[in-house]
């Protein structure tokens, strides 16, 4: 039994960035000696393991065989006669099929070290094309590491492009392509994941909603800003969202729901697409119009959410001038939504004959608030 640490944590090690999760490789057992040994069985799909002291993940070596369509379709083998070599040659790319074993000896038979040294993504064999996942994994990775200057192989375009053209991309499903998708927003550079979709053709097989907007508006610029003001994926989504058309917005609000965008996240990135311009021409706006917008983004009660709202609408404004404009549109509806949250409606509700008047008399009383800072 020989245990290596694999994928990601050294891949990281390597290019100099901090490691989070470290997952290994086992080879030469089985899973009822991992269990003998304490290990806590957790795989559905093949057997994977948690360490008895750490919780870190210890899956036995194996290999795939495809057996049908999309990233379910595999049979796995894990018996003890599976070789480390099998096991790095069914990953994705070459710069996470390197082992690192017990005295930090580097088993890299694919050159993975030469690829990272050269900035490359490369696929390690053929069966890349298996897994329409890895179309994802591959633009997300350009997400993470294009500012290190990283580059896809052309042969690795190529197979990409195929499997798009071939229809395997089709089989993603929702919840995954949510996945690959929120986690490359979190990255240093998010824009890296749609125009690597877009150069392998995947764009408009997998998001064709998005790759209409990103034709008509300066969304990728929106978000780019976005990643400046802020490191939360709903805030950036929101930004790339915020210039879509009274027509779009209906099309993103189906493409929230196809794709399961979480109901935060999608709630914020359809409030940026219905109120960017509102919030661009919030100077020029009465008090009643503000406090329109203050209501329908719900500023008094979800703060959070509002600032959220200004940092994406922000970028947006920004991309449109292309430029690092100043915004004080955000600092004006922050002093409105401030002022009208000033009012006292428990207050104001009591001194109500009725009910009926109740909401009225609550609406009255924060124009008038928002009024009162406008004039000062």
């Amino acid at each position: 039994m020989e245990t290596y640490l694999v994928g990601g944590a050294v891949r990281d090690k390597l290019l100099g960035i901090s490691v989070h999760d470290r997952d290994w490789v086992v080879v030469g057992t089985t899973p009822e000696v991992m269990i003998q040994n304490g290990y806590l069985a957790v795989g559905k799909d093949f057997p994977v393991f948690l360490h008895p002291e750490t919780h870190e993940e210890y899956a036995l070596a194996r290999t795939e065989r495809k057996t049908g369509p999309g990233y379910h379709g595999f049979q796995f083998n894990t018996d003890e006669t599976v070789t480390l070599e099998d096991d790095l040659l069914r990953r994705d790319l070459t710069i996470n099929a390197i082992a690192e074993d017990n005295n930090g000896n580097l088993i890299d038979p694919y050159n993975g070290q030469q690829d990272i040294n050269d900035r490359v993504l490369r696929h390690v064999s053929p069966a890349f094309a298996e897994d329409p996942v890895r179309v994802l994994r591959i633009a997300k990775f350009m997400a993470r590491f294009a500012h290190l200057g990283f580059t896809i192989a052309e042969p690795t375009n190529q197979l990409i492009r195929s499997m798009v053209s071939e229809g395997e991309v089709d089989n993603l499903v929702a919840e995954r392509v949510w996945q690959e998708f929120n986690a490359a927003l979190t990255t240093k550079t998010p824009t890296a994941f749609f125009t690597t979709l877009a150069q392998t053709n995947a764009l408009g097989r997998i998001m064709p909603e998005l790759e209409a907007l990103l034709e008509t508006t300066p969304a990728l610029d929106a978000l780019d800003r976005a990643c400046s003001k802020s490191e939360d994926a709903g805030t950036r989504y929101a930004a790339l969202c915020a210039g879509v058309t009274s027509d779009q917005a209906n099309t993103l609000e189906k493409f929230n729901q196809r794709l399961r965008v979480p109901g935060a996240v999608s709630d914020l990135a359809l409030l940026a697409a219905k109120h960017a311009q509102q919030s661009h021409e919030a100077m020029t706006m009465s008090a009643e119009q503000i406090h329109t917008l203050l209501k329908a983004l719900d500023a008094k009660r979800r703060p959070d959410r509002f600032e959220s709202f200004l940092q994406a609408v922000e970028a947006h404004a920004q991309a449109k001038a292309a430029a690092e404009i100043a915004y004080p549109q955000a600092d004006h509806l922050k002093q409105c939504a401030s002022a009208m949250a000033g009012t006292d409606a428990a207050l104001i509700a009591k001194s109500q004959p009725n009910k009926t008047t109740i909401s009225t008399a609550i609406r009255a009383a924060e124009v008038s608030a928002i009024e009162a800072m406008l004039s000062s």
